[in-house]
């Protein structure tokens, strides 16, 4: 299973960017996905997360700010993200909790490269 990110870039405060991530691979389920974001020197941190069933939930510090969607016939995930302050500034990564031929009893997690988003101060 590989996920690929991509959407990442430089933007001013106030902007606007929209990450995208597919998964790919012998995928039998895809149950949840969800955007993790890492600035230097900080941990990892979970953005957003969606479940199949549309169920979605944000930390504190992107609601209201970021919307994050799904296209599961694509086993793809969106992340909108308006109102960037420098704050957000990070490399973003897409997590998959996913069902393979080689695990049916629970999915596992699948991360992605990252792309980097920068909001300049």
């Amino acid at each position: 299973v590989q996920l690929v990110e991509s959407g990442g870039g430089l933007v001013q405060p106030g902007g606007s960017l929209r990450l995208s991530c597919v998964a790919s691979g012998s995928i039998i389920s895809v149950v949840a996905m969800a955007w993790y974001r890492q600035a230097p020197w900080n941990q990892r941190e979970l953005v957003a997360r969606i479940v199949r069933a549309g169920d979605t939930n944000y930390a504190d510090s992107v609601n209201g700010r970021f919307t994050i969607s799904s296209d599961n016939a694509q086993n793809t995930v969106y992340l909108h993200m308006n109102s960037l302050k420098p704050a957000d500034t990070a490399e973003y990564y897409c997590k998959g909790d996913i069902v393979t031929p080689f695990e049916l009893r629970s999915p596992e997690e699948y991360w992605g490269q990252g792309t980097k988003v920068t909001v300049l101060s």
